[in-house]
């Protein structure tokens, strides 16, 4: 998967027609006393620390909530949300290039970050993002 894949193709789809078509809808997390609800379509990925999770969304702002990284993937959409990593869910839309080598296993996020994909879970995780990628060139065709 090139650079341009998904960054590209996705850029020029409004987040309104995103959260229709793949059914992105508000995920809503715990705070201290209230219930927040954060859109979907703004998380580029989760990262599991113990039993916190660290939301790092679009805007380069990140979040911490008490929650585990299994709890919450469940409350996510999973034609979207991706876990490459025990420790990583990303949201494919910010995916900007796939490395499936053998030798280094990893995804680049368009925020720069670069995540591993574990040996167990790279054959899921390039299915699921072949068929992501499949879906997302069906819909902008």
């Amino acid at each position: 998967m090139n650079a341009n894949s998904f960054a590209s193709v996705c850029s020029g789809i409004t987040h309104e027609a995103l959260t229709h078509l793949f059914d992105l809808s508000d995920v809503t997390l715990p705070f201290l006393g209230y219930r927040k609800a954060m859109p979907m379509y703004q998380i580029v990925r989760l990262e599991g620390e113990g039993n916190y999770t660290i939301f790092h969304f679009s805007d380069g702002t990140r979040l911490m909530v008490s929650i585990t990284l299994k709890k919450l993937t469940s409350r996510l959409a999973p034609s979207v949300f991706a876990r490459p990593h025990k420790k990583n869910v990303v949201n494919m839309l910010y995916l900007e290039e796939s490395n499936p080598t053998h030798q280094q296993l990893t995804v680049k996020l368009t925020n720069g970050d670069r995540i591993g994909v574990s040996r167990r879970k790279a054959s899921d995780f390039f299915h699921q993002l072949e068929g992501f990628r499949q879906k997302v060139l069906e819909l902008v065709a």
